[in-house]
């Protein structure tokens, strides 16, 4: 039997995007049951419900409303939010059989999920630091020992997005909760990363990007750093300046 190393190196090696990637993988593992948080439109939830023939059940999370506590893009308007439903909906009829929508937060629908229950669950929430610790703690005793937590959105910078929303920390608090929980974590191509609930193995952090080397915070929110992106935000124009100019110097 191939561990989840050899099969995600596998299906990194013949993949060329994050849907690819995770089709193949849930193809070699025969994932029965799943959960996806933050299904928005469910561009996600109809690929793989229509290129894994084993998953039987998918359990689709996501609040579909404006949130106002919620600093991220895509928080978009209630009546926006109700077409977005129906256009997941619209989506996945195809496996209505198969599909269980949840509409609300993690926090508010994630117990109508027996514990032990899932095979796999994809996290693709709310990628503040309040966001990925609600969901990673919640979610981790709803998949059953032997089963997988993936999720999106693992950036090795904080600043994928302007400054004036939430930073992204997905990474690193997803390799603190796997060191707290004493489980394996890989970090994958297309900013993803996977988590092995095995209560045989113990915590070890496997890079097969080569972008994690640094867990630590300290550099991403220096003054100076901070400073730096502000101005390529405010200044844009100031960028296409500089950059020929330095290329020009080497």
């Amino acid at each position: 039997m191939k561990t989840t190393e050899q099969i995600i190196r596998e299906s990194i090696v013949s993949s060329n995007s994050r849907l690819d990637l995770w089709t193949l993988f849930l193809q070699t593992t025969k994932v029965k049951s799943m959960v996806e948080v933050g299904v928005y439109s469910g561009n996600f939830a109809s690929w793989l419900l229509d290129k894994c023939d084993s998953i039987e059940k998918y359990y689709m999370l996501d609040p579909w409303r404006h949130l106002a506590d919620l600093n991220e893009p895509l928080n978009e308007d209630d009546d926006s939010f109700e077409q977005i439903l129906s256009e997941a909906k619209e989506k996945t009829a195809f496996a209505a059989n198969r599909r269980v929508i949840l509409r609300g937060k993690t926090t508010e629908v994630v117990d109508k999920i027996p514990d032990a229950e899932l095979d796999f669950a994809y996290i693709d929430g709310e990628h503040s630091l309040r966001g990925i610790t609600i969901d990673l703690i919640r979610l981790f005793p709803k998949v059953r020992d032997g089963g997988w937590i993936g999720g999106d959105d693992f950036s090795s910078t904080p600043w994928p997005h302007p400054t004036t929303f939430e930073p992204v920390l997905v990474f690193p608090f997803a390799v603190y909760f796997a060191e707290a929980v004493d489980a394996r974590i890989y970090a994958l191509p297309h900013s993803q990363f996977l988590i092995e609930k095995n209560r045989t193995q113990s915590f070890s952090f496997v890079d097969l990007t080569g972008d994690y080397q640094n867990t630590n915070l300290s550099a991403h929110f220096h003054p100076n750093k901070l400073l730096k992106i502000k101005v390529k935000e405010m200044f844009p124009f100031l960028v296409k300046i500089i950059r020929p100019i330095r290329q020009w110097m080497k």
